[in-house]
């Protein structure tokens, strides 16, 4: 594809860091990437019921407005010991931001031991052609860990203070940005994006 071909591709989401980290991954495509805090899209309910559904919701609301492409992606933290929760519901556990979600999950696991804490962190990301695509590319990553007793670093944000990195022995909050993008859920699925927008050459 050559300069003049560029193509433009909404990112279905008005988060500064998901699309700085995504424009960075998919650097080597001839793609543009645009937030959609530059066209009017609407509020989208997110009522669908894995993080597959919710993703392509947004992608699918976010193309039909602008009659663009578009990315979007869904991710949250799965807990064995609650059975997968807070899992899509993760933003939005306790209804009153980060500190109260963390502070919400602390108080469900209780003194468990760390060996029963075990957790990851879920990406799913996915590109529509355009709002009818019957295929949309959907790529997942998962990232493994437990839930620390306690928070811990400073980075990072939502779970990232209780998330525990055992490859790293430390909280996700404790690593610098640039290990984090290296190893986390939505580096795994932006990875295979990028593959996945490279085989098909937008098509």
């Amino acid at each position: 594809m050559s300069s003049s071909d560029t193509q433009s591709v909404v990112l279905a989401s008005g988060n500064e860091g998901k699309l700085r980290e995504l424009r960075r991954i998919l650097k080597p495509l001839e793609l543009s990437l645009i937030p959609q805090s530059e066209f009017n899209v609407p509020e989208v309910e997110e009522n669908g019921l894995s993080f597959v559904e919710n993703a392509i919701i947004k992608a699918r609301a976010t193309s039909k407005s602008t009659g663009l492409a578009a990315i979007a992606d869904d991710s949250g933290l799965e807990v064995d010991y609650l059975r997968g929760a807070p899992g899509i519901y993760s933003a939005r556990y306790s209804g009153q931001g980060d500190a109260a979600n963390n502070a919400k999950l602390l108080s469900e696991l209780g003194d468990l031991p760390m060996a029963q804490r075990t957790a990851r962190f879920q990406c799913v990301l996915v590109y529509m052609r355009h709002w009818q695509d019957p295929t949309p590319i959907v790529c997942q990553g998962s990232w493994e860990g437990q839930i620390l007793l306690e928070s811990s670093g400073e980075n990072g944000f939502g779970y990232d203070p209780l998330f525990y990195v055992p490859s790293h022995q430390c909280s996700s909050a404790a690593l610098g940005a640039q290990e984090k993008n290296r190893i986390s859920h939505r580096a795994k699925a932006s990875a295979k994006l990028l593959e996945a927008l490279n085989a098909s050459a937008f098509a």
